[in-house]
């Protein structure tokens, strides 16, 4: 299993890495063929928003590995230890039911543009460009599905009082 992790953690991170370079390469030399050359390659545009979105979905995904999504935190630091246990187990099954669901209606628009043959640009298939989003949100709901599983082991496993405001024990 964990080189299977690990498998999946290099190729997300390659894939970031060639997706920034990619994109830092076609933008910068989009600029310079118009301020130069006054002219422009006319599918750099549509594929740098495509990128765009690629980049995006899979930085989410590799935020998921560690649960470092952007989250309001107000209430755990008014709840003892167990609690916020409990609270992030609910936090992790919430999102991994909004992820699923975003995967699932996804794979059914990707699959709507495959079998309809949509073209998105120079003869590139939409399906092709889309995947990312039932593959992304998939992969975050599983991590999250972990993640919820873990806290709540955790909760279960954490003793009812709580050590560091009972000193006796």
């Amino acid at each position: 299993m964990k080189i299977l992790n690990r498998t999946v953690h290099l190729l997300e991170d390659s894939l970031l890495i060639i997706l920034l370079v990619s994109m830092i390469i076609l933008a910068s030399g989009q600029i310079a063929l118009r301020n130069f050359f006054e002219i422009g390659i006319v599918w750099i545009d549509p594929l740098l928003r495509v990128l765009v979105l690629w980049t995006g979905l899979i930085g989410a995904t590799v935020a998921s590995r560690g649960n470092k999504h952007i989250r309001i935190d107000l209430l755990s630091h008014f709840f003892k230890k167990r609690a916020h246990m409990a609270m992030q187990s609910f936090v992790a099954l919430f999102t991994t039911l909004v992820c699923a669901v975003i995967a699932w209606h996804g794979a059914r628009w990707v699959l709507m543009d495959y079998t309809d043959n949509l073209i998105a640009f120079s003869d590139l298939p939409a399906w092709a460009l889309e995947i990312i989003i039932p593959l992304a949100f998939g992969l975050i709901a599983l991590r999250y599905a972990i993640h919820c599983v873990q806290w709540f082991r955790m909760f279960l496993s954490y003793p009812d009082h709580d050590p560091e405001l009972n000193p006796e024990s």
